[in-house]
C-alpha cells in the first residue's frame, strides 16, 4: 500500500484532543493512521537562518515533519499573499485584496522551501495530499525537484469566478502551478464551474466529460468533494450535554427564554455586522419577542495583527453595545457576544438548547457550523437553522431556512418565521438536513478523495489530439 504524505500550514499536534483538534485535523490524523504515513507542515515558529531540515519524531503510525521559517519569509508567505491576497480574493471582497509582488515571490519562496524540505522524505510511490490556499504551487516545486507520484490537492475555501479572479495579477501562474495537481478537489460544483470556465475560456485549456483537464501538455482531473464532520462524535457530544453542567447553567442564565446562537470565527467573511444588524431589526419590527428571545454569538479572534480584523472587532463591539443599550431590560440582555473559543462540548450543549442555528456568512467554501448545528439537535424538538445561500453547505441542507445576508430585513423576517415555526416543520426539516449531515461525513470525504486520487491515471486517458493542440498553442 502506498503511503500517505498530508501537507498543511498547520500540524494538529499528536497529543491535541479531538475535542480541540477539530474535525479535519481528526480525519486526517485517522487517515494517517490507518494505514500509516507522513504529515509535513509549518510548525509555528520563526527564526532567522532557519534549518533547512524540519523537526521530524513519530507518534504510532505517523511521522510528522515540521517546518521552522524565516519570519520575513513566513509573513511575506502567510499575511502577506495568503491571507492579504488570496482569503478576500476567494471570499469577494476584492476591496480588501493587497496584493504586492514581494508578498506574491514570498509565497513562492516558501513553497520551494517547502518542496525541499519535504522531497527528501518522499518515496517514489507515496500519495502526496496538500491542502488548501498557502500550498498551490507546492506541486510544482515538487515537479522540478523531480518528484513522479500522485499529489492531490483540496481548496477548502470558496473558488471565484473568472471575472473575479481576473483581477489576481497572478491568476495565470497560480492555475499552471494546479495542473502540475493529478486531483484538484473543491467544494461545491458551483466553484469547479468556476475554475473549469477559467481554463477553458482564459487558459484556452481543454475540458473532457468527468472534470478532466488539458493544460499545456498537462492532463489533472477537478472535482467537488463536500467536506463533512464527524457526525458520530458531535452527537455523541449532544447527547451528553443534555445532562452536563454547560447545559445546566445555560439553561439557568436564559430563564425560559429562546436561544438563537450564532459561532463564528472574527473574520470579514462570515458577515457578523449584517447578523447583528438583522437581530436589531427584529427586535425593532416586532417588537412582541423583545424579552423573549436572546442571541449568542462566539467569535474567537482571527488575525488580530490585521488592522481590518481589529476595525471588524470595534465594529461588532459597537453594534452590540447599540442593540443592548436600546433593547435590554434589568433582568435580560439581548445579546450575547463573545470573543473566546469554547471547547466542542460546551459548543454542542449550545446548540442543542438553540431553537435557531445562524451561520450567515457573505462567502464561504463549506461552512461546518452549520452541519454541527444540525448534528447537536434534539430529534424530538430540533432547532432550525437560518443559512445564507453564501454558504457552501446551502447545496447539500435543503432543510434550513435560506438568506441573502445583505437583505437585512428579509434575514429578520427568516429569524421571525423560525421562532414561530411548528414542531412537525421543525423536525420535517431537521430530517432532511441530518440524513445529508449522517450521510456526508468527513470520514467519507477523505477516504473518497483519496480513493479517486488513487484511481486519477485510469480516469484521465488519453485526450484528444485535437485538445493537445489547442493546449501547445
Amino acid at each position: 500500500m502506498a503511503r500517505l504524505v498530508i501537507v498543511s500550514n498547520r500540524v494538529a499536534s499528536p497529543k491535541e484532543r479531538a475535542a480541540k483538534a477539530g474535525g479535519l485535523a481528526v480525519a486526517l490524523r485517522e487517515a494517517l493512521g490507518r494505514q500509516g504515513g507522513l504529515w509535513f507542515g509549518w510548525s509555528g515558529e520563526t527564526e532567522v537562518n532557519p534549518p533547512t531540515e524540519p523537526k521530524i519524531f513519530r507518534s504510532g503510525r505517523v511521522t510528522y515533519a515540521l517546518q521552522t521559517l524565516d519570519p520575513e519569509e513566513q509573513h511575506a508567505h502567510y499575511a502577506g499573499y495568503a491571507n492579504g491576497t488570496l482569503w478576500p480574493l476567494c471570499h469577494y471582497r476584492l476591496g480588501a485584496l493587497s496584493y504586492r509582488r514581494t508578498d506574491w515571490e514570498g509565497y513562492r519562496r516558501v513553497n520551494d522551501t517547502f518542496a525541499r524540505s519535504l522531497m527528501p522524505l518522499l518515496k517514489p510511490d507515496d500519495v502526496v495530499w496538500v491542502h488548501d490556499y498557502h500550498f498551490i504551487p507546492l506541486a510544482s516545486a515538487l515537479r522540478e525537484l523531480g518528484f513522479k507520484g500522485l499529489i492531490g490537492y483540496f481548496h477548502h475555501i470558496p473558488w471565484p469566478t473568472p471575472d473575479v479572479f481576473l483581477t489576481l495579477p497572478s491568476h495565470a501562474a497560480l492555475v499552471e502551478d494546479l495542473s502540475q495537481y493529478d486531483l484538484v478537489g473543491l467544494q461545491t460544483e458551483n466553484d469547479v464551474r468556476a475554475l473549469l470556465t477559467y481554463i477553458s475560456s482564459e487558459a484556452r485549456g481543454w475540458i473532457a466529460p468527468g472534470g478532466v483537464v488539458g493544460l499545456k501538455e498537462r492532463r489533472f482531473r477537478v472535482a467537488a468533494y463536500p467536506i463533512g464532520i464527524d457526525t458520530e462524535a458531535f452527537v455523541k457530544d449532544a447527547k451528553a450535554a443534555v445532562t452536563g453542567e454547560e447545559m445546566e447553567r445555560l439553561h439557568s442564565s436564559l430563564a425560559g427564554r429562546t436561544l438563537a446562537v450564532g459561532v463564528d470565527r472574527l473574520d470579514y467573511s462570515k458577515g457578523l455586522p449584517n447578523k447583528f444588524n438583522a437581530f436589531g431589526e427584529l427586535l425593532k419590527s416586532r417588537p412582541e419577542h423583545r424579552s423573549k428571545v436572546t442571541m449568542m454569538q462566539v467569535a474567537p479572534v482571527s488575525r488580530g495583527e490585521v488592522a481590518e480584523y481589529r476595525a471588524l472587532r470595534r465594529e461588532l463591539e459597537e453594534l452590540a453595545g447599540a442593540i443592548n443599550g436600546e433593547y435590554a431590560e434589568f433582568d435580560w440582555v439581548p445579546l450575547r457576544y463573545l470573543n473566546r473559543p469554547l471547547a466542542r462540548p460546551t459548543l454542542a450543549a449550545i446548540y442543542r438548547s438553540s431553537r435557531i442555528g445562524l451561520v450567515t456568512p457573505l462567502r464561504d467554501g463549506m461552512n461546518l457550523v452549520a452541519k454541527e448545528y444540525v448534528a447537536a439537535q434534539n430529534p424530538k424538538n430540533p432547532g432550525v437553522l437560518v443559512l445564507s445561500r453564501f454558504a457552501g453547505a446551502a447545496n447539500e441542507l435543503s432543510g434550513a431556512l435560506m438568506v441573502n445576508p445583505y437583505d437585512i430585513e428579509g434575514m429578520a423576517d427568516m429569524l421571525d418565521l423560525a421562532l414561530a415555526m411548528p414542531l412537525e416543520e421543525r423536525q420535517e426539516r431537521w430530517r432532511a438536513n441530518m440524513a445529508v449531515v449522517e450521510a456526508n461525513t468527513i470520514h467519507k470525504w477523505c477516504d473518497t478523495f483519496l480513493d479517486d486520487l488513487a484511481h486519477t491515471v485510469d480516469r484521465l486517458g488519453e485526450l484528444p489530439e485535437h485538445s493537445r493542440a489547442a493546449a501547445r498553442q
